[in-house]
């Protein structure tokens, strides 16, 4: 087994996602590979969320911020150049993520943090949450990344994030700053000190010596300029979210939803469906456009043998209540 690390030196997150989706296409077999990145004041949303019902865009880009849509499933998280990112890119059968979470584990050990996993994505430190983490699957790797939370600026975070009283009350508290730390309240810790005790717990989890390739090696390729003109577009980032109006929002155990619908009231069917979600599950939005695309108004559709049954429950409940 070889080990492969880049270090980002771009603070731009077009550039550090397409450097990242680049990594993950590649066919290359026998290999981990630990990317570390950091954005310069960003808010990422998932792949099938609404970045105006996320983030108050506005206000971001007025202050030289960037919407970023990440490729995984999952919620809106806020980079700033505090925090440093990971990304674990590696072929099926060397995809392990508890191997993977072990490597910030130990790396936090140097710092005296003993650390835990908490629920489907979350890492915990003193009982607070300081990192998010989403998964992907590609043809020939499988990806898995997250935020370490060290200096990020705590009232840029509540600025440009819009959090859903929903989740705040499910979670039992009062303020998204309550619910994350950053690690620097807890050590004497910075987002640039972490880098080599991130690289050198990545040697000592996976037993082997690990060769750092140049990230401006990577940004040069035509392949990965063609990655970031795409991860920058218009189109990518707000797409059809421009005109979209959730009709009816709800937060299940699974995640939350935005469901806009357009009906042909002529027919009395629905004809179209814009879903946003945090779910984790990036094809759950087909799952739900094909309950409801051609539904009667007039009442609850049979669920699909293929669709899951809870999932149906939730959102049929949701517009027929």
């Amino acid at each position: 087994m070889k080990l492969q690390v880049v270090v980002s030196s771009q603070t731009n997150p077009y550039w550090n996602v397409a450097v990242e989706n680049y990594l993950v296409s590649r066919q290359i077999e026998d290999t981990v590979v630990m990317y570390l990145w950091k954005n310069h004041r960003t808010v990422v949303v998932g792949q099938n969320q609404n970045p105006f019902s996320e983030c108050n865009v506005d206000a971001l880009l007025a202050d030289g911020g960037y919407v970023m849509r990440r490729t995984t499933g999952g919620g809106a998280v806020y980079h700033d150049d505090g925090n440093i990112n990971f990304s674990f890119v590696a072929p099926y059968d060397l995809y392990d993520q508890q191997r993977q979470f072990e490597v910030i584990r130990v790396a936090l050990r140097d710092y005296g943090l003993e650390t835990e996993l908490s629920g489907r994505n979350d890492m915990l430190c003193n009982g607070r949450k300081f990192s998010g983490n989403a998964f992907s699957k590609g043809q020939y790797q499988r990806l898995h990344h997250g935020t370490i939370l060290i200096k990020g600026n705590m009232d840029d975070l509540s600025r440009y994030l819009k959090v859903r009283p929903a989740k705040l009350h499910k979670h039992g508290v009062a303020s998204v700053q309550s619910r994350v730390v950053n690690l620097s309240e807890l050590a004497d810790i910075t987002s640039d000190s972490i880098v080599p005790h991130l690289i050198e717990a990545f040697g000592i989890v996976y037993g082997a010596n690990y060769e750092q390739y140049a990230f401006d090696d990577f940004v040069c390729l035509a392949e990965v300029e063609n990655l970031y003109n795409k991860y920058s577009s218009d189109e990518w980032l707000y797409g059809k979210w421009r005109s979209f109006t959730a009709q009816r929002s709800a937060q299940f155990d699974w995640g939350s939803v935005d469901i806009g619908l357009t009906v042909d009231e002529r027919r009395g069917i629905i004809t179209d469906v814009a879903v946003a979600t945090d779910a984790l599950d990036v094809g759950l939005t087909d799952t739900i456009r094909k309950l409801l695309v051609g539904a009667s108004i007039h009442c609850a559709p049979q669920t699909p043998p293929d669709v899951d049954k809870s999932v149906a429950s939730d959102i049929v409940s949701l517009i027929w209540g």
